[in-house]
């Protein structure tokens, strides 16, 4: 236990003071009742005495008093208080066919407002949440290393642009380097960043994980189309799995696909259900189909974070006065039916 006002326990030298005072006053009482002739006939004129009771009062009055002071340095201490936490990769597809506006207003537009209101949500709920954001579409590139600055989140998001191409294996591969090792990774590249599937740089060690234990970190996978880069994305999953990192997977826009024209191109997007279903059933997670920005917000508000219990100080001065109140109260009640007076 901490106090939050020390100085006010300078105040304690009020109780010592009074119990000096309550000895003293004990002692010279003893050797006023000595100056009688016979003791044994006082006792015989005033019966029996309250004997060691009556110090019962005295002795829960300083008690109270010292409690009081102790109210009055708000004392705090640490106490386990349930809450989010974990962290949240937010793999956003940024190739040409986001452009697509068979999601209103298009599909680029609603996956932003979508990740918007996931870190709005967090805001408001007051949770610590740390939420990176990685953007793909022919490379993968980290834009923002897990953070609770939402406001640099959403400048982030905001900054988006639509290119080319879909590299969902090398979302995957950059949304763990995001977990593990923050921001300032720059494009992901598959000469330097994929060896068989395997990423080259060295991640940690996976931890020894109980059947049905994840680790307090997931990644949220949207995109609207196929990859159609290197590596395969089933073949980096598996970095995730042993892990316990989640992968979320989001199909923005139908199976059937949209055409989409971009920089004078027209090609059709087609949406790769059944690799994104594998991604999210490899790691435990879930696949979601959003077909309009509302079914965007929807999924966003059912992903899982993690409960738990964090350390945190917490004021109990009331519950030290409210301990204060009651033992004054219990001396004064003692006095009064005792000796038919306050201590």
């Amino acid at each position: 236990m901490e106090f939050l006002a020390p100085a006010n326990l300078a105040l304690l030298a009020v109780p010592l003071v009074l119990a000096i005072a309550y000895v003293i006053f004990q002692r010279r009482r003893r050797r006023y009742a000595l100056r009688y002739a016979s003791v044994a006939m006082l006792r015989q004129a005033v019966g029996p005495g309250p004997g060691r009771r009556r110090h019962v009062p005295a002795l829960l009055f300083l008690f109270g008093m010292v409690l009081l002071v102790l109210a009055i340095g708000r004392p705090a201490t640490t106490v386990k208080v349930p809450g989010f936490e974990g962290t949240v990769i937010l793999a956003i597809d940024v190739s040409g066919s986001m452009l697509a506006d068979d999601v209103r207003p298009t599909r680029m537009d609603a996956a932003k407002a979508a990740a918007h209101a996931f870190i709005d949500k967090q805001r408001v709920a007051k949770n610590r949440v740390r939420i990176g954001v990685v953007a793909f579409s022919d490379n993968a590139q980290i834009v923002m290393g897990p953070t609770l600055d939402q406001v640099a989140l959403d400048d982030a998001i905001d900054r988006l642009k639509p290119l080319r191409s879909t590299a969902i294996g090398r979302a995957i591969l950059s949304s763990l380097d995001a977990i593990y090792e923050g921001a300032g990774q720059g494009d992901i590249n598959a000469e330097d960043k994929v060896r068989v599937g395997v990423p080259v740089k060295t991640l940690p060690p996976a931890p020894a994980l109980k059947p049905g234990e994840h680790a307090p970190a997931s990644i949220v996978l949207l995109t609207d189309g196929e990859n159609n880069q290197a590596p395969p994305p089933l073949s980096v999953v598996g970095e995730a799995a042993t892990r316990g990192i989640r992968i979320y997977t989001v199909g923005v826009g139908t199976p059937e696909g949209a055409i989409v024209t971009n920089e004078g191109r027209s090609a059709r997007a087609e949406l790769d259900e059944k690799t994104l279903k594998q991604i999210a059933e490899a790691t435990d997670a879930q696949y979601f189909n959003a077909q309009s920005e509302t079914d965007l917000r929807r999924i966003y508000e059912e992903l899982a974070t993690t409960l738990v219990l964090r350390d945190e100080l917490s004021e109990i001065t009331y519950a030290v006065a409210a301990a204060s109140a009651g033992v004054l109260l219990a001396a004064a009640c003692l006095s009064l039916l005792w000796f038919t007076r306050l201590p």
